[in-house]
């Protein structure tokens, strides 16, 4: 499945509700059915600048492709249903991928209306860092 397949998946699920509390229920849920996250990756380093909460992304290489690991504080239900998200459509893609990656879901679903201004921060955050591991796999420039 295309990055773009993953986002059009995504949109059709969300549109699925009518509600926006139906929505960030949904957003929730999707955190709660994310794999934790080994411990030993839960450092300082692997923090996501700029998220409200403490969230923790692990990028790493495996094969020709990003892979993307992360977990959250457990009150950060949100934000780790975000990066759930995100995880969704850009884990183990090519980093060039990635990198060329225009994620119009975040848009087309609303995010911005579901999330207070520091959460989109965090979601931004989020995916910067994520771009950035794979412009950097990629050879191109942060």
């Amino acid at each position: 499945m295309t990055i773009n397949e993953k986002q059009d998946e995504i949109i059709e699920e969300f549109d699925l509700f009518d509600d926006q509390l139906d929505k960030t229920q949904y957003i929730i849920d999707l955190g709660k059915k994310l794999p934790p996250m080994p411990a030993q990756f839960q450092t300082e380093e692997k923090l996501i600048r700029g998220c409200q909460s403490k969230v923790w992304l692990h990028s790493e290489m495996q094969g020709e492709h990003a892979h993307f690991e992360a977990d959250a504080e457990p009150t950060a239900q949100i934000s780790k249903g975000l990066v759930s998200l995100l995880i969704r459509v850009l884990n183990d893609e090519k980093p060039e991928a990635i990198a060329a990656a225009d994620l119009y879901f975040i848009d087309r679903i609303g995010l911005s209306s579901l999330v207070t201004s520091r959460r989109a921060g965090g979601l931004a955050s989020m995916l910067k860092q994520m771009k950035d591991f794979a412009a950097q796999q990629a050879g191109q420039p942060i």
